[in-house]
């Protein structure tokens, strides 16, 4: 590698630092989208029940969740690049596993690997891009999801669906060797190195018998023994992970920045937008393909509506939170989705895409509306010094809300339907079952909406939305930190939550 060491010079550092985070971050946020357009063919290659579609989706977000907080800290205390290049190679491998999967159970299961490796590269990521950059200049996640489901479309009608994950592979090779050149270590030499190992077993633990629940709740029997014990475990584990984090020195949630009620706020909506978002994507990339009978990469391009709101509304929605403060885009971002919802109900076995092209639009306003004002207001209510532990909360939030969107849905719509099975449903079935779950999901986000509304405070003088954003990235406070220098200053959780 000292052969091309002259090619890497301090000015120009900081731009293979970027390619190489930014090649990192596409891929973890590409696999948030690209796979949603793949399930049709993966259901009809491996033979995969609806449940086991669930899994190809909640086995990589459940576990990003539960382990994004503790990717951050690994990384604190052992090193950001080391941690991130360890999660590259795990994210690779499980990767080409998953394009080699014979069955559901190996897909899920490298998916789950995945969603460990992503866990590790995120944090790191993140603070290595905006130690380099404010961030404004890192868009790199609102592309992936602009282009994901176009590109899994692409990849699935013209190669494979296996194709989708063997991609993760060179973009993951040239993330290393960029790394490697290019990325110094860093790591945070203020904190200690304890790491809350019991509350991760325990949230994994009450999470996972949460979801499975969920999922199999229709096929099991709601009544039955192993659903009942599931939901009994899930809510021993959440109690006992509570107890455990107001004790350890070092928990993985603070439970003080829910005394905020800007916090507490933000995080329900974190978790009641990504439910909304994932829960409707899973299902009308199924529909649009098994009953309307589009290709994978025409229903791939008839998901850009909502895309590209989503990437074109959300900076202007930024702006708007400065001038006028989250609490009422907020509430007018979950009203606007849960209209899109809603109209998603009334879907027919013979309803044309123009019949869906409101509702999209409708989904990715919202959504944008929602997002940046929602980060804004749950950082301000932290102080600067906290942001990094308090990002970990509302991500972990908005990926456990994706995955009990999927959950959700799917137990509504099967127990509609009453099969696990695709073939034993007819199109009336499907439509009829898949408008009632939207009708539900779009009560979810009015009572979102109105969370936003009641607990949400109206503007105040704290930090810009540019370093609100900023502080959400792991090791990003330092934009924030300028804010305060210049008398800016946050307001701390326990000074807001009167």
């Amino acid at each position: 590698m000292t052969r091309y060491a002259h090619l890497i010079t301090d000015e120009n550092r900081k731009w293979w630092t970027l390619g190489a985070m930014c090649f990192a971050l596409f891929m973890i946020m590409l696999d948030n989208t690209v796979v949603n357009v793949a399930l049709p063919s993966i259901q009809k290659d491996l033979g995969a029940s609806i449940s086991g579609l669930e899994w190809t989706i909640n086995g990589y977000t459940l576990s990003f969740a539960v382990l994004l907080a503790t990717g951050g800290r690994l990384g604190d205390i052992f090193g950001r690049r080391r941690m991130f290049l360890f999660g590259v190679v795990i994210f690779a491998v499980s990767s080409a596993t998953a394009g080699l999967a014979a069955n559901q159970t190996d897909l899920v299961l490298s998916r789950v690997v995945q969603g460990v490796g992503a866990a590790l590269m995120m944090p790191a990521t993140l603070s290595i891009i905006t130690d380099a950059f404010p961030a404004s200049e890192a868009g790199v996640s609102a592309l992936a999801l602009a282009v994901g489901p176009v590109v899994g479309g692409a990849l699935t009608e013209h190669v494979s669906w296996r194709a989708i994950f063997y991609l993760n592979i060179p973009v993951a090779i040239g993330a290393v060797t960029a790394s490697l050149f290019a990325v110094r270590e860093s790591r945070d030499n203020t904190v200690g190195r304890e790491v809350d190992y019991a509350g991760v077993a325990l949230l994994t633990g009450a999470l996972t018998a949460l979801i499975l629940a969920l999922v199999e709740g229709n096929q099991w029997g709601w009544g039955s023994t192993e659903i009942i014990a599931l939901l009994v475990g899930a809510a021993v584990g959440m109690a006992a992970f509570v107890a455990v984090e107001l004790r350890v020195k070092v928990p993985m949630v603070e439970f003080r920045f829910f005394s905020d009620r800007n916090f507490l706020g933000a995080v329900v909506v974190a978790l009641i937008v990504s439910f909304s978002m994932l829960g409707v994507f899973f299902f009308l990339a199924l529909y649009m393909q098994d009953i309307l009978g589009y290709s994978p990469l025409e229903a791939g391009v008839r998901f850009l509506p909502s895309t590209l709101m989503i990437v074109g509304v959300a900076p202007v929605a930024g702006r708007l939170a400065d001038r006028f403060g989250p609490r009422w885009l907020i509430a007018a971002g979950l009203s606007i989705v849960a209209a899109s919802l809603y109209s998603f109900s009334g879907i027919a076995v013979d309803s044309s895409y123009l019949d869906l092209l409101p509702g999209f639009m409708l989904l990715g306003i919202g959504i944008a509306l929602t997002m940046s004002p929602m980060t804004s207001a749950a950082m301000n209510a932290v102080a600067v010094e906290k942001a990094g532990i308090a990002s970990g909360v509302l991500s972990m939030f908005r990926m456990v809300g994706g995955s009990l969107g999927v959950a959700v849905t799917g137990a509504i719509f099967q127990g509609s339907v009453g099969t696990t099975n695709f073939a034993e449903a007819s199109p009336q079935q499907f439509v009829d079952a898949l408008g009632q779950a939207m009708g539900i999901c779009a009560g979810v986000a009015a009572f979102g909406a109105l969370i936003g509304a009641v607990t949400i405070r109206a503007k105040r003088d704290t930090l810009s939305d540019e370093a609100a954003e900023a502080a959400v990235n792991f090791g990003g406070e330092q934009l924030a930190r300028a804010e305060v220098a210049a008398g800016r200053e946050p307001v701390a959780a326990s000074d807001s939550a009167t």
